[in-house]
């Protein structure tokens, strides 16, 4: 079993990955063993739920960015040309 689905319940200060690539990573993993279908229903439970947890994580970070992005468009003095 993969250490990070036998690790107790984290803080609720803590994030829920180290990183957007953690993430989405261990997220993978986790579809991976669902799609398998050899799970015990606990499991299966257990996994979903963090899949889920995961997949918000992942969603928030994409959002934050594009945010940031936006800021920086919008901060531009002069439009940039492509041509």
């Amino acid at each position: 079993m993969p250490p990070s689905t036998t690790r107790a319940a984290a803080p609720s200060n803590a994030p829920v990955a180290e990183s957007y690539e953690a993430a989405l990573q261990e997220l993978e993993q986790l579809v991976a063993q669902l799609d398998a279908g050899q799970l015990p229903l606990e499991q299966l439970l257990a996994r979903y739920q963090r899949g889920a947890e995961l997949l918000a994580f992942c969603r928030d970070r994409l959002q934050a960015v594009e945010q940031q992005i936006q800021v920086f468009e919008a901060g531009r003095t002069q439009p940039w040309d492509a041509a």
